[in-house]
């Protein structure tokens, strides 16, 4: 219990807060991330954060590290609270910002001012290829940026001065040179935790935010044949929107940020990036996927992803995702969550509101307001860091899984990612149905435009604010099936999966082509039909498909979501030939579905409740 006399008065984000002098100081930071990942143009997580509470002081270092082939200087600020000594140590963060932002940028920056205003040293820097850091940008490649983090983990340690001479021999330690040091941040400053934690087991525990698990997948989802969580062996569908955005970005930073140190020069042909990434993109904008170039490009992707490197992973991980997010959706981080634990790594999950494209709704995460107190994410991230940095064996870090729900108040909690169990069947007359033997037997058709026919998204709309269409498609190039309306609410929490075989002779005779562009591409989804008729494609969402192999059936699975089907709506599942964020088929391939009681489609829900 806290003493009479022992809080003080602050303001924060213009709100006046009590503060209890007798806890904050290693406790819980008042805020640490944005709520929207839209509040700076790409500098994913940004947003505007007021002076700290409590004091303590900011200092600029370089250092210099060794990143592949080249020596290059990574920026970063030290926040030291004040009382924290070589006598009176405190745990250590350390965070870097998402793709596009720097050290500076409001996310990046409220993260070592709330973390310092709690008592933790933080340390903050400009990953490697932004801000005022050197070097190519590498994807979060462990071999480089998860090294380079390595070595501010030095020193943190005190093994190690910062090029200026600073040391630091206050942050607690669990051994000589193993200093307690925790990593937090979203989307390219969460994936570089995982990349780090893989090469360095000193780090002890990690909160990542909406990042990838497998590169390949993100940039060009094929949402059927996974061999291995969301990896396929066949090429997937280019995800032009987001790819190329962020592509340009990469390559415009001298426009962006002047005086670039020299080792972030690449070629005249690759300005910032490794050579290898920009290989990749231009194979995904050529629309061709020849065997050998492929698989290379495959090859790389996975090498800078958490997909790959997992197994080095022992650090606690607590994974939050956003369901409003087309860039990496919820299926990444449950393939990350399942393969820590098979592992045995400690982890848990949250599916929260918000993510790339948007879904901040009142009572989540946002930093905007400082309510990481008051928020469940928030909560979990403060109970995260007092188990495994305070070693708080009484801090709660809740359930496995845990996910917003929109329909009522609070978040739905389960031992595990609720399994499929409910099936329905896709019949002849396109009805979506409960039962085989109301399928009726038919056989319908669609054919593909040579330019999209169908709309989900506009990536990068509400980046850039311009206004975005409702999803749709065009009769004649997709094919739905409608159930009856429901007779109760239906929730569904997880992945859907369909199971599908279709008849398509003109993919057949060029699918082994040796060009993966050759074979069919599809759009699978479900939307959300109200009794007036109108439509909701649930976040927007859409499983790319390039169907392996048209001879035989193929199993998809679609983006995991979060929603009620209220009682008098109806399901619609659809395929369509096209889709606006995507490249599509090469060529006109028309595509018959052939229904029979014993040999339909089906469609099978994770519904909870």
């Amino acid at each position: 219990m806290v003493q009479p006399g022992t809080y003080q008065s602050v303001r924060f984000l213009g709100t006046e807060v009590h503060v209890s002098r007798a806890v904050s100081r290693f406790r819980r930071p008042l805020t640490f991330l944005a709520g929207a990942a839209l509040t700076a143009p790409l500098a994913l997580l940004g947003a505007t954060h007021a002076s700290a509470a409590s004091e303590y002081t900011v200092t600029p270092l370089k250092f210099t590290v060794r990143a592949g082939d080249r020596s290059c200087t990574v920026d970063a600020d030290l926040y030291r609270p004040s009382g924290v000594d070589a006598q009176h140590p405190a745990p250590a963060v350390l965070a870097t910002n998402g793709f596009g932002g720097s050290k500076s940028d409001g996310s990046t920056d409220a993260i070592g001012k709330a973390f310092a205003s709690r008592g933790y040293v933080s340390l903050v820097y400009s990953g490697l290829g932004f801000g005022g850091s050197g070097c190519l940008i590498t994807l979060d490649d462990p071999a480089i940026d998860g090294k380079a983090a390595s070595g501010l983990v030095d020193f943190l340690a005190g093994t190690r001065a910062a090029d200026d001479g600073t040391e630091a021999d206050y942050v607690t330690d669990d051994g000589p040179g193993d200093p307690r040091v925790g990593m937090i941040g979203g989307s390219y400053g969460g994936a570089v935790q995982l990349a780090t934690a893989s090469v360095d087991h000193r780090v002890d525990a990690l909160v990542p935010l909406i990042t990838w698990n497998d590169l390949a997948y993100s940039l060009a989802p094929n949402a059927a044949g996974a061999s291995r969580g969301v990896s396929s062996d066949t090429p997937g569908v280019f995800k032009w929107q987001w790819t190329n955005g962020f592509y340009l970005m990469g390559e415009g930073q001298p426009l962006l940020v002047p005086s670039l140190d020299p080792s972030r020069f690449g070629s005249l042909t690759c300005l910032h990036f490794a050579p290898r990434a920009c290989d990749t993109i231009r194979l995904l904008n050529s629309g061709r996927y020849p065997a050998d170039r492929t698989d290379a490009m495959l090859t790389y992707a996975r090498s800078v992803s958490p997909a790959s490197y997992l197994p080095g992973v022992t650090a606690p991980t607590l994974l939050v995702q956003g369901q409003a997010d087309s860039l990496f959706n919820l299926n990444e981080a449950t393939a990350t969550y399942r393969a820590l634990e098979a592992q045995g790594t400690t982890t848990k999950m949250i599916w929260q509101a918000w993510g790339h494209s948007g879904g901040q709704v009142a009572g989540e995460l946002d930093l905007a307001t400082g309510n990481l107190e008051t928020s469940y994410v928030g909560q979990r991230i403060l109970g995260w860091f007092d188990r495994y940095l305070h070693h708080d064996q009484d801090a709660d870090t809740g359930p496995a899984f845990a996910y917003y729900r929109d329909w009522t108040s609070g978040y739905g909690t389960a031992a595990a990612v609720p399994g499929l169990s409910r099936t329905m069947y896709l019949s002849g007359d396109g009805a979506l149905v409960d039962s085989r033997s109301k399928v009726v037997r038919g056989s319908r058709q669609y054919t593909n435009w040579l330019l999209p026919t169908s709309h989900s998204e506009s990536s990068l709309a509400g980046l850039i604010g311009i206004p975005d269409p409702a999803p749709y498609d065009t009769a004649g190039t997709y094919l739905g099936w409608t159930s009856a309306p429901l007779a109760a609410p239906l929730d569904v929490v997880g992945a859907p999966k369909a199971t599908l075989e279709v008849v398509s002779p003109k993919t057949e005779r060029v699918q082994n082509s040796g060009d993966a562009a050759d074979k069919l591409v599809l759009f699978a989804k479900v939307y959300d039909v109200a009794p007036d008729g109108t439509q909701k494609l649930v976040n927007r969402l859409v499983a790319p498909v390039r169907v392996p192999d048209v001879t035989r059936p193929f199993t998809v699975e679609l983006p995991g979501i979060v929603h009620r089907y209220e009682a008098g709506h109806r399901l619609k599942f659809v395929i369509a030939a096209g889709d606006t964020a995507y490249f599509g088929n090469r060529g006109i391939k028309p595509v018959t579905v052939v229904s029979a009681p014993q040999d339909t489609g089906v469609l099978e829900l994770p519904v909870v409740g």
